[in-house]
């Protein structure tokens, strides 16, 4: 199914341009993708993984595709998880969630559910041939492969593989084109802003992946008049809501309204339900009934108002103090107000004490070494008193990990592992960088 559907692009357009290698110095048309696919001299594989962020991926998955194998897109440097028990039929696709011990759990898609990602996702964004997507984010991540890699090989949305996320290296990519789409996070989006170099020819800006700030968000469209829209998705599902307005948001909880082909739905504990036709089959190796029959139930915390969907926090994130809950995201959201925070987290670590239960810790990346003091004082005028953090850990960044997010776990097991060296990091203290 998805390489007849690959077929027919090619036939539709053979000689248009399909992808720019910037890393590689290749070009190619759709039909040169296709030569490439079917000149595989290679034994047939049930499983093929696709790594890196060069052409070389693209042209593996529609090897894959050819031979009816299964794909399972790794990212640089990731282990292969162990597959040779697997016996899932119809099978065509495999995603890897992120595991801290022994194999990672994989998501399982059928062909039909991977299509209705790609349309729901060009459809809901306006995807469109003439607007390139720069390919910055990783191939193998959901996010980069339901934006990049399937709008291009089922729909003909050209693809420009930049090979860097440096400024310079985005600028170039960017030049000659009328328009580009540009899909990234948060942190890639503010490194690009602080070396003004967002291309001035950006016809639509996505960020999905951690939180993008009210303030930053603001701060683009008026010194560039580049709109970045809020893009919420999840592996299992691929896309779930997306903002479509023209102008900033108000509200940073606002995630947008549900992509074409999505219905969203909160449970009765306050998660958000996702029903489409692209939400995956099943976990492997073992089954959830979060996952299945068209439904995946998020740990996502949220709210649907007037169409569009709030986000509130993740359920297991929430922060006990003396036994009221506080959902970090709230936390993260008055913080990342102030104009000289660049990027913060907030999470929960074990009281000294029994009866407060956690004491609520902000690991901040500012802009003055001088932050600290007024950052508080921000913080007591714009939380309830019981809600401001007690620890303040301020670091030069706020590194994001493999998949482009900035982990609340990793983050929080950092801070635990410093201050088990008897390292203070406090407000009072000296600036620390991890």
């Amino acid at each position: 199914m998805l390489y007849d559907r690959w077929r027919s692009q090619v036939r539709a357009c053979p000689d248009q341009l399909a992808v720019v290698d910037f890393g590689l110095r290749r070009r190619w048309t759709f039909q040169q993708l296709a030569d490439a696919a079917e000149a595989d001299s290679k034994p047939d594989s049930v499983i093929h993984y696709p790594q890196g962020v060069s052409s070389d991926f693209i042209v593996e998955v529609l090897r894959a595709w050819r031979k009816r194998g299964v794909v399972c897109p790794l990212e640089l440097g990731q282990t292969r998880p162990e597959l040779s028990s697997l016996a899932l039929p119809e099978i065509v696709h495999l995603k890897t969630t992120s595991a801290t011990t022994g194999n990672p759990r994989l998501i399982a898609f059928k062909a039909s559910q991977l299509i209705a990602d790609g349309e729901n996702i060009v459809q809901t964004m306006g995807l469109r041939p003439e607007w390139p997507n720069l390919g910055i984010i990783s191939l193998a991540h959901s996010y980069g492969f339901s934006n990049l890699v399937l709008p291009l090989l089922l729909h003909g949305i050209p693809l420009i593989l930049v090979g860097s996320t440096l400024p310079e290296a985005v600028r170039a990519a960017a030049a000659g084109q009328e328009g580009v789409t540009l899909a990234a996070v948060p942190a890639l989006w503010q490194a690009w802003l602080d070396a003004k170099c967002i291309p001035a020819n950006v016809r639509l800006a996505i960020s999905a992946g951690a939180a993008l700030p009210l303030g930053f968000e603001q701060t683009v469209f008026e010194s560039c008049g580049v709109k970045i829209h809020n893009f919420y998705g999840s592996s299992e599902c691929g896309g779930i809501a997306y903002d479509r307005t023209t102008v900033p948001r108000t509200d940073s909880s606002l995630a947008g309204t549900a992509l074409e082909g999505v219905k969203l739905s909160v449970a009765d504990d306050g998660c958000i339900e996702v029903r489409s036709s692209a939400v995956a089959e099943t976990y492997w190796p073992q089954a959830s009934p979060e996952l299945g029959n068209g439904v995946f139930r998020t740990n996502d915390v949220g709210e649907i108002s007037g169409g569009s969907l709030y986000l509130k926090g993740r359920a297991g994130d929430q922060i006990n103090i003396a036994g009221r809950k506080v959902l970090p995201e709230a936390i993260e959201a008055v913080l990342a107000e102030h104009p000289q925070v660049r990027a913060c987290l907030a999470f929960g670590v074990p009281s000294n004490d029994a009866h407060r239960g956690e004491t609520i810790v902000a690991c901040v990346a500012g802009k003055s070494p001088q932050l600290g003091q007024s950052l508080k004082q921000f913080a007591l005028t714009h939380l309830p008193a019981w809600q401001v953090p007690r620890d303040w850990w301020f670091v030069d960044t706020l590194d994001v990990n493999e998949r482009g997010k900035l982990s609340r776990a990793e983050w929080r097991q950092r801070y635990l592992d410093h201050a088990r060296g008897g390292s203070p990091l406090r407000i009072s203290s000296a600036r620390s960088t991890t």
